[in-house]
């Protein structure tokens, strides 16, 4: 039987349309079962606090846990190859992170490609660092340590989480703009390193906030300087480094990533309550307990700054000539 001409592209057009009404049906309905969210650190850290939070905030908002799964290795790159390789249905996410753009200038043939391989949903949060020295160290402020470093050259040492971590990159940074000579002394971690800091066997250390701000609060460690451009809530006396050095400005981030050519439906459920928890005070107030600010946006803006970033940081990677350990 032959079908008359406008009959028959009505129905060829209805049948290419229906995998996309398929797939938002899907969508709709998403999720229907239990979600697994990645994290590529151990438990109690504070990338997995964050993935606990908004994992909280999801699952009573979308009525599915979101089975929060530490998968530590290689610095998040074991949990971030299961991830890209997933199937694109937005039951399996990444709690995705700084150390994802830094992993890019860091580890030499990766198995995956990042950005290609990772759709970004929603950021999360972006966590401050703060620079601070030992009480021993005759300087108060940034400008005092900057002339103390160019007096002593080699004879600071510059304390680490390790090779190619946030208070690394942070210092180096610092190095490269200061233009002063600092010994990097890598620890496996900031836990180890503070002891060490406070007992003055190394005298400054660039660490992420939520680490360090007991000991600032104790008088046990002297801070200088927050490393993002405006001052924080939790150290409201402390100045940015960037009003001393112009163009400063390090932080550290996390949020919500799904294997590539996950539908944009269910990304877009997943960035819009994301972005809802970030608006709410009460979830706010939690992240500023962190030493962090919530990290609003689309897909596309989150896209866009993690390529930006990831520039940033590789060019201080090559420059410093960091490698991981």
């Amino acid at each position: 039987m032959k079908l008359p001409r406008r009959k028959f592209l009505h129905l060829a057009a209805g049948a290419a349309a229906f995998p996309c009404r398929a797939r938002i049906a899907l969508a709709l309905d998403y999720p229907t079962r239990p979600v697994h969210l990645l994290v590529g650190f151990a438990a109690g850290g504070p990338l997995d606090t964050s993935a606990r939070l908004i994992g909280q905030w999801l699952s009573e908002r979308l009525g599915q846990p979101f089975v929060i799964e530490n998968r530590p290795g290689a610095g998040s790159n074991l949990a971030t190859e299961i991830v890209a390789r997933a199937p694109p249905d937005g039951y399996t996410l990444l709690e995705a992170s700084a150390a994802n753009a830094w992993n890019a200038a860091l580890y030499d043939n990766l198995s995956f490609n990042f950005i290609r391989d990772i759709a970004l949903v929603a950021g999360v949060r972006r966590a401050a660092g703060v620079m601070e020295v030992n009480p021993s160290v005759p300087v108060r402020t940034v400008p005092e340590f900057i002339a103390y470093a160019k007096a002593n050259p080699g004879k600071i040492n510059m304390a680490t989480g390790g090779a190619g971590s946030a208070p690394h990159l942070y210092g180096e940074l610092f190095k490269m703009m200061a233009g002063v000579d600092l010994v990097t002394v890598n620890y496996r971690g900031s836990a180890p390193a503070l002891p060490d800091l406070i007992a003055g066997q190394v005298q400054v250390m660039f660490d992420v906030v939520i680490s360090s701000i007991g000991h600032i609060r104790a008088g046990k460690l002297r801070p200088l300087g927050v490393t993002t451009a405006a001052r924080l809530a939790v150290l409201p006396d402390v100045p940015p480094i960037s009003d001393f050095l112009p163009g400063y400005e390090a932080s550290s981030w996390d949020g919500i990533g799904a294997p590539a050519n996950t539908p944009p439906e269910i990304i877009g459920i997943l960035n819009k309550q994301v972005n809802a928890a970030l608006a709410d005070p009460i979830f706010k107030a939690r992240l500023a307990d962190l030493g962090a600010e919530p990290f609003v946006g689309s897909p596309a803006e989150f896209g866009k700054f993690i390529v930006d970033y990831t520039e940033k940081w590789g060019k201080v990677i090559q420059a410093a000539g960091i490698k991981a350990e």
